[in-house]
């Protein structure tokens, strides 16, 4: 496993009750590419994710709510599971909470605390509804807090005509780029007028996997200059198209190689992805390969997929194995001395279609 760089980096995360997770420690590199079979907890996993940045923002209750109450969020629910609770590291310092069902159907802090190597827990709280971390009287927070508020949990798989990144949006919603990748067009625009060289390199990029395709066609509507379009051209030519003309799979790529290609001061704390081969031609599996390889040398990257082709890309310290046992998703690292000799004859997804690596389905 390649180490985190630093201390604004996720060094290991515990995660008890939450879903399909009974309890998991999971210490954390630079890259980690979570593997495993349907239902395993992969994407159970990528939501906890999604779980903290809702918890830090306030909106816990609306989430809870939305979701069907704390019996979804909870290990088979609270009859089984009394409460949702779990540790996250940066070097020295840390963050804990536990999270227990209401009678009315709310979720309410059982405790919330800030943890500093040397002194343990600090700023204990207990019985509110929202987190109030940002009241704590430590230093601790501003090495924690800023970190998980800059995490973004990446999901491009709503390509239909309806999906947001092919409507129109304002054109000064541009601080960074939505999860979900609705403010495509305004974010292009404006690294093609302030970042030209990260521009043309996502330009480049996508004509290695798209060679049709030209340029972005980057301008306001022409019935509303406050709004944007996502429109594009092939090249050479300078006819302008809307996004519903490209494939899902073209689509996805120009998110994905935007999201790893943007400019430092865009850049999350934590780039996470949810099976980011979808749709994707093998081709241009390898080449987001390499561009998730080259943005975890300087960031960090946790990945879930199912793509043989992809996992063939990565080192065996990359991976993290996800099975599912009695109803329980177990997470492991896997041991390279112990597959050195069969990486001589194999790649790493024929050992793991082979089922020599776990993470797959089980009877």
């Amino acid at each position: 496993m390649k180490p985190v760089n630093n201390s604004d980096q996720l060094s290991e995360i515990v995660i008890e009750g939450y879903k399909s997770i009974v309890h998991c420690t999971m210490e954390m590199g630079c890259l980690n590419v979570l593997i495993g079979a349907n239902g395993a907890g992969k994407s159970n996993c990528i939501s906890f994710f999604r779980l903290i940045a809702v918890l830090l923002d306030h909106r816990l209750q609306s989430l809870v709510s939305k979701s069907g109450g704390p019996d979804t969020l909870l290990h088979f629910g609270r009859k089984k599971t009394e409460a949702l609770k779990a540790e996250l590291y940066f070097g020295n310092n840390g963050y804990k909470f536990a999270l227990e069902p209401t009678n009315d159907n709310r979720m309410m802090f059982q405790r919330e605390a800030l943890w500093w190597n040397v002194s343990g827990d600090k700023g204990v709280y207990s019985g509110h509804f929202e987190s109030i971390a940002d009241q704590h009287k430590s230093g601790i927070k501003q090495y924690t807090l800023p970190i998980m508020r800059r995490w973004r949990v990446y999901h491009f798989h709503d390509t239909s005509d309806s999906a947001k990144v092919k409507q129109t949006h304002r054109i000064n919603d541009n601080d960074y780029l939505r999860e979900d990748g609705s403010n495509l067009a305004a974010f292009l625009f404006r690294l093609s007028k302030n970042h030209t060289s990260h521009y043309k390199r996502m330009v480049k990029t996508i004509q290695m996997v798209a060679p049709f395709f030209g340029d972005f066609y980057l301008r306001p509507s022409p019935d509303n200059a406050d709004f944007i379009q996502l429109e594009w051209t092939e090249k050479d030519q300078d006819v302008p198209f809307k996004a519903s003309e490209l494939s899902d799979g073209t689509l996805r790529f120009i998110l994905l190689a935007t999201v790893m290609l943007q400019p430092e001061d865009f850049m999350p704390s934590a780039i996470i992805v949810d099976e980011p081969e979808l749709g994707l031609h093998p081709y241009a599996i390898n080449v987001l390969a390499e561009l998730i390889k080259s943005a975890s040398n300087e960031h960090q990257l946790i990945i879930s997929t199912q793509s043989v082709e992809l996992v063939n890309q990565f080192d065996v310290e990359d991976l993290i194995v996800v099975d599912k046992h009695k109803g329980a998703s177990t997470f492991k690292r896997l041991d390279s001395d112990a597959l050195s000799e069969w990486l001589e004859d194999y790649s790493l997804g024929e050992l793991w279609k082979k089922n020599l690596l776990g993470g797959r389905p089980q009877r």
